[in-house]
């Protein structure tokens, strides 16, 4: 879909691949004043949610009006359109999901149906926004596949007429600690959700419940903290931040700036320098 000329019509796309192998994902974030899209429908679930402005969506027969923080889900085959409500225009951010990704955390993994497309939960619709924004300017998989097909399941648990499937997953404690020796074993090329939840007798969503719930954390949190902590030994011994990162499994020095600064509070290149010179300053004081 592309926009007419102008200064604020563009529409920028992101490619997210849920697992080092698995599927792609598309997210979009548009900016328009005057574009108006041609009837159209998608063959997956669209996911979005309003940054600015107001925009019209006909969908179904009926007339919606989005503001900034609403959450819209628009369900696979129904045509819609899309424009400004008014000459200030309108910006959203919006993910293009397979009906499965939302069918996980659903008793029978029935694809879900939305009777209203909008959706009333802003704490699900900042979420979905903070990811949408982090996810684009690094989609990591392990992130990607962590973050969205959880909120992709809540969404269908929480607000479609299917059923959501029991929440008890037996042996959290167990699953936590297997996923956790799988990705620190494999730290350079971890292993899909969807992978590990099959090798463990789950559904995607039961593992992310469990590990969750016994960890506090998802999974990409998980191994982000401990690439980080793997960092700290290679920049120790006296590794620059750019070696480093591809050794610990991050995608750039960039990624590995954003967690080490997270968790450390701190640059891997102010952290090495300190500690170099913290040790300089240490080998001064030796007894002769």
């Amino acid at each position: 879909m592309n926009a007419r000329g102008g200064t604020r019509e563009q529409a920028l796309w992101t490619r997210a691949r849920l697992g080092r192998c698995g599927p792609a994902l598309d997210l979009l974030t548009a900016c328009f004043d005057r574009h108006v899209y041609a009837p159209h429908a998608h063959d997956e679930f669209t996911v979005g949610v309003s940054s600015s402005g107001v925009e019209i969506i006909d969908y179904r027969g009926g007339r919606i009006c989005t503001d900034p923080g609403s959450l819209v889900v628009l369900e696979p085959g129904e045509i819609h359109t899309g424009g400004p409500a008014t000459s200030a225009g309108y910006s959203y951010r919006a993910l293009y999901a397979d009906p499965a990704l939302l069918a996980d955390g659903i008793l029978d993994g029935r694809f879900p149906h939305f009777r209203e497309p909008l959706v009333d939960d802003p704490e699900l619709a900042a979420a979905f926004h903070t990811a949408h924004i982090e996810l684009s300017a690094c989609p990591d998989p392990l992130e990607a596949e962590s973050r969205l097909a959880w909120l992709l399941a809540e969404l269908a648990r929480r607000h479609s007429t299917a059923r959501p499937a029991d929440d008890r997953v037996p042996g959290e404690g167990r699953i936590a600690r297997e996923v956790r020796t799988r990705l620190a074993d494999e730290l350079t090329a971890p292993p899909s959700l969807a992978d590990l939840a099959t090798d463990l007798g789950l559904s995607r969503y039961q593992l992310l419940r469990a590990f969750r719930t016994t960890v506090g954390i998802p999974p990409y949190a998980w191994l982000a903290q401990h690439r980080v902590t793997r960092a700290r030994g290679l920049l120790d011994a006296g590794l620059r931040p750019a070696e480093v990162a591809s050794l610990v499994g991050f995608a750039d020095q960039a990624h590995l700036t954003r967690w080490f600064r997270r968790v450390m509070g701190v640059t891997p290149a102010a952290y090495r320098n300190s500690v170099q010179d913290g040790g300089r300053e240490g080998s001064r004081h030796l007894p002769a």
